[in-house]
């Protein structure tokens, strides 16, 4: 399951380009607490159509101006819908922009960088399995790191996931078993 495709339609674009526009942690987590919600709600119908079947979740991987507008048109859906200016999503659209993608924030850089886009994704993924545990839907999640290329990003990653599954065990008073890999 590549979860950057989840983001695409809908409202989701809309918050995902609030938090790729974000000018701080606290504007990125604004934006990404708008998309825990929706990231949830589809992994539960994803655990929920495959019951009982292992689910290898690749975390979000893409190069980030994609997720942006390639037109002025698009541009000007942005600026009515997120109330900025065209110059910043430009200047925002510029700064992204790579020349070789897979060499820039993909895979589990973007969590280096960003690592609150890991917290929620982890958070969307361990409490769909949680409801779907007290629903009787046997889940089976396996959590991938994308483009790791160390022992101590992989561990930098182990050691993210699993803290913040521990506060999402506490806070549900529930645990399920999950698998990290890459």
């Amino acid at each position: 399951c590549r979860t950057e495709h989840m983001f695409f339609e809908g409202d989701k674009i809309i918050a995902m380009r609030e938090m790729i526009l974000a000018e701080n942690t606290e504007e990125r987590k604004k934006a990404l607490a708008k998309l825990l919600p929706l990231q949830e709600e589809d992994f539960e119908g994803i655990f929920t159509a495959m019951n009982g079947l292992p689910v290898t979740i690749r975390l979000l991987d893409p190069p980030l101006h994609e997720f942006l507008p390639r037109d002025i048109k698009g541009i000007e859906e942005m600026v009515e819908a997120m109330h900025i200016t065209e110059s910043r999503i430009k200047q925002k659209i510029n700064a992204l922009h790579e020349m070789n993608p897979m060499l820039g924030h993909r895979g589990c850089r973007l969590a280096n960088t960003y690592p609150e886009i890991t917290e929620m994704q982890t958070r969307a993924i361990l409490q769909a399995a949680l409801k779907l545990k007290k629903r009787g839907v046997e889940t089976q999640p396996d959590t991938m790191v994308p483009l790791t290329s160390s022992t101590t990003e992989m561990k930098h990653h182990e050691n993210l996931i699993g803290s913040t599954a521990e506060r999402v065990f506490g806070v549900m008073g529930g645990t399920i078993k999950y698998e990290i890999g890459a």
